[in-house]
């Protein structure tokens, strides 16, 4: 929905007033400011879960796939369960495919709103299963390093897969996890201490 006001500020007034909510609640991208006025467009959480769905259903079908594609917010988090007659194919050996696809739609998606959002993209329970395998295999590894008292490094993972080892792991005593690295070459630590 467009706004316009003599300046940002009475933009997002006008906004808030329409929208029955505070001015922090506003969120908005600049379309147009000029010395005369300022003309905003502010959207809702649902206009981004929205386009996201939107982006991956219309991207699947352009490969020729039939899907289908259910969103959810979770703790700040877009969640879009994947269906489709190729599940395979759209998951890709490792999970490369289904990784190669959620970063394009959060490249699309934040671009379009000028914002970060954290997005998850699951088919058939793909992640889910993947989660669990990991956090089973991280706790294996940081009893041991409770043993050992040696800490231990995993191979290279994406963030939400590290997260999930993360919170997994932080409740364990003399245990510490963390990231270190760049980019794709990003890595989980765990760590001993006293």
């Amino acid at each position: 929905m467009l706004y316009t006001g003599k300046n940002l500020e009475e933009a997002i007034k006008i906004a808030a007033e329409k929208e029955y909510c505070s001015e922090e609640e506003i969120d908005y991208l600049l379309v147009e400011q000029n010395e005369e006025q300022t003309t905003i467009d502010v959207y809702t959480i649902m206009d981004v879960i929205e386009y996201a769905k939107n982006y991956v259903h219309d991207g699947i079908v352009a490969l020729g796939f039939e899907n289908k594609v259910t969103p959810s917010l979770n703790d700040g988090i877009i969640n879009l369960k994947i269906e489709s007659d190729r599940n395979s194919i759209l998951i890709g050996k490792n999970g490369k495919s289904l990784q190669a696809l959620n970063e394009l739609t959060k490249l699309a998606v934040n671009n379009k709103f000028k914002k970060r959002f954290r997005i998850l993209l699951d088919i058939n329970g793909y992640k889910l299963e993947k989660y669990s395998k990991l956090v089973s295999i991280a706790r294996h590894l940081a009893h041991e390093v409770q043993k050992t008292k040696t800490d231990v490094v995993l191979d290279p993972m994406p963030a939400d897969e590290r997260r999930a080892i993360h919170n997994a792991l932080a409740g364990m005593p003399h245990i510490k996890t963390e990231s270190e690295g760049f980019g794709k070459d990003r890595q989980l630590h765990i760590k001993y201490v006293d």
